[in-house]
């Protein structure tokens, strides 16, 4: 996926990202601008801070210094009222789904339309509950409990759950992360579903340069805390460093 997507003004917008965990530096002054409507790869090794990265823009952790500004609202400077606010715009997808063992799958997916917008009438709730079920392709497994699902249905229903809420901006953890070839395709697709159908602007953690190369309009390579290279798949991999290099040949694309 190599088209590359711009707008007057980014969507999210980080300079001079810092942050460090006793000794260890693990984001040393990024900068990134990801505009509306593209998929942002940001690529690395496990460890590399990728995850921090997300957990920094949802204000679950503090910078050491910079900025990060998402949907025109400085992430680091907002008080608990207002980062609550800003979440309801943002759906995030984590490595582990995350869903709710003690309830069935339309229960996992009520859980933030009703916690979140009340007065919704069963009916409004149901309508809900039924498209983001047809967007991710199980509208059969509504009354199926976690449990029962495969793991890249799982997956899928983590989705939905995060888009019942119309989320602008898509924040994905590991989307293939444990996943066998063929599952992690078909959420490699349902990931550009997402982007199409709900114009969502998205950052994509991974390791895995399939869903890179198959989801991204433009991959960030973080390496010893800084992004060395920003662009398109073939732009990151065309070139003699032999540290992105030997990253490709790890992971070893046909």
């Amino acid at each position: 996926m190599q088209n590359q997507i711009h707008s007057d003004l980014p969507m999210i917008s980080i300079r001079g990202l810092c942050i460090s965990f006793g000794s260890l530096q693990v984001l040393n002054g990024i900068d990134l601008d990801v505009w509306k409507g593209e998929n942002m790869i940001v690529l690395g090794r496990s460890g590399s801070g990728k995850s921090v990265l997300i957990k920094l823009l949802a204000g679950l952790l503090k910078p050491d210094s910079g900025s990060m500004e998402m949907l025109g609202k400085k992430v680091e400077t907002l008080d608990s009222k207002s980062l609550d606010a800003l979440r309801l715009r943002l759906g995030f997808s984590f490595q582990s789904s995350a869903l709710y063992d003690s309830m069935d799958v339309g229960g996992n997916l009520e859980f933030p339309l009703t916690m979140n917008i009340k007065n919704l009438s069963r009916k409004e709730i149901d309508l809900a509950v039924d498209e983001v079920l047809e967007a991710v392709g199980l509208q059969d497994k509504k009354h199926q409990m976690p449990a029962e699902l495969s793991g890249g249905q799982r997956k899928r229903v983590g989705v939905a759950r995060t888009l019942i809420m119309k989320p602008e901006i898509m924040l994905y953890d590991e989307p293939t992360g444990g996943l066998d070839p063929i599952t992690s395709n078909e959420i490699n697709e349902l990931i550009l579903e997402v982007q199409e159908r709900y114009k969502t602007t998205s950052i994509i953690i991974t390791h895995d340069l399939t869903c890179a190369r198959n989801t991204g309009n433009r991959i960030a390579m973080l390496l010893d805390g800084k992004f060395v290279r920003i662009g398109t798949f073939d732009e990151v991999f065309d070139g003699s460093d032999e540290r992105i290099n030997g990253f490709y040949a790890y992971n070893f694309i046909q």
